[in-house]
């Protein structure tokens, strides 16, 4: 089985057979930065070609082989004695000469160093709400320093690019929600308010015997119009989530989507959970709702398994099915396992899909306790 780490980005290496989704974290950056470079550019400008940068080793090594030849040239042609045993003035010129070299090497050390320091300083003053910039403009002396630099401007790349798919797949989202919401109010509720506007206004200039039966008609149908409020309602906030908890309110989706046709739904959930903070909630109660939902409609499975379960340490959600497993290129816009990953990452949970074909889909969500109990 394949494993990607890098922002529950796909990889197709290894076997074709299977393969595995993982995402897990949150980046973190701040302050801004000191350098400017364009976005498409990751490579560390400045400094000698990297073919030609010796390494930090020898640097420090060079620094402190000049320190000692300098001792060994003092000792060689200075006229200095020492007896045995060594006499006061003697030893204070040890002493002496001993604190000068030791001053002449921490100058040399931090002059071979003060790239490093200029680096990390630049480094830890990032700006991730400030696109575009990159570590520019200082010489980092060593292959290690721009092997550091390189590896760093090529991060802030890769963040950058998450975020703007991150930010790309929250928009889609929410314009398809309420493209789908708007569609349900017209073609639904507003259909059926303008058939009970017709009917009212008929009963109203029509026949006084068959007006009793037309209202009744009006009524049924604003009952209706109502049931399919409070469904659209539902879909957009759970209500059963902040009126009778998590576990009840999984209780009921799983009593929703459970239809005679369809695959066999089984859950395990525990009796009691630790206290959790509403966001976590909310994304165990979504990420279970996408999992059941794909399963449900997509996998071809016979059973479905949702299960939860905390420990000392995690809370772990888990949705199993025996389907045909995920395609092994999934096709472009699939809002929902992009969904599942980002509210993954907003609890600082860790998510993971893994898929064989044929033998069915597993989606594995943890969150650790401490966040949970935040």
């Amino acid at each position: 089985m394949v494993s990607t780490a890098a922002l529950g980005e796909a990889s197709p290496m290894g076997s074709a057979q299977s393969f595995c989704w993982t995402v897990t974290g949150s980046v973190q950056a701040a302050g801004p930065l000191t350098a400017t470079r364009p976005a498409a550019e990751s490579s560390f400008a400045a400094g000698s070609p990297r073919g030609r940068s010796l390494s930090l080793l020898w640097w420090v090594f060079l620094a402190n082989g000049a320190v000692l030849v300098i001792a060994l040239l003092l000792l060689t042609f200075s006229p200095i004695t020492i007896d045995a045993p060594i006499k006061t003035g003697q030893a204070a010129l040890l002493v002496a000469g001993f604190v000068v070299l030791l001053g002449l090497n921490i100058v040399l050390l931090r002059r071979v160093l003060s790239p490093l320091f200029r680096l990390t300083a630049a480094m830890s003053s990032v700006d991730p709400d400030r696109p575009g910039r990159r570590l520019s403009g200082i010489n980092p002396r060593s292959a290690e320093g721009q092997a550091l630099a390189d590896a760093f401007n090529s991060m802030l790349d890769r963040l950058e690019s998450a975020r703007r798919e991150a930010a790309r797949t929250a928009l889609a989202a929410q314009e398809a929600e309420r493209l789908r919401v708007a569609r349900e109010l017209h073609d639904e509720i507003g259909q059926t308010l303008t058939a009970v506007t017709l009917q009212a206004e008929h009963a109203a200039d029509g026949d006084p015997e068959l007006a009793s039966g037309a209202l009744r008609q009006v009524a049924d149908a604003v009952r209706d119009s109502l049931d399919e409020v409070r469904r659209i309602a539902r879909e957009l906030r759970p209500e059963a989530l902040d009126d009778l908890g998590l576990v009840n309110a999984l209780i009921a989706l799983c009593a929703r989507l459970r239809s005679e046709e369809g695959p066999r739904l089984s859950r395990e959930l525990p009796g009691d959970l630790p206290q959790l903070p509403p966001d976590v909630e909310l994304v165990v109660y979504r990420i279970a709702q996408e999992g059941l939902t794909n399963a449900l409609r997509h996998a071809d499975a016979s059973s479905v398994r949702l299960s939860l379960r905390a420990d000392e340490e995690s809370l772990t959600l888990r949705v199993v099915d025996d389907g045909k497993g995920l395609p092994a290129q999934l096709p472009g816009g699939t809002a929902g396992i992009a969904g599942m990953r980002e509210r993954a990452l907003l609890v600082d949970g860790r998510l993971s899909i893994e898929s064989q074909p044929g033998r069915g889909t597993e989606v594995l969500f943890t969150v650790p306790v401490d966040q949970a109990g935040a």
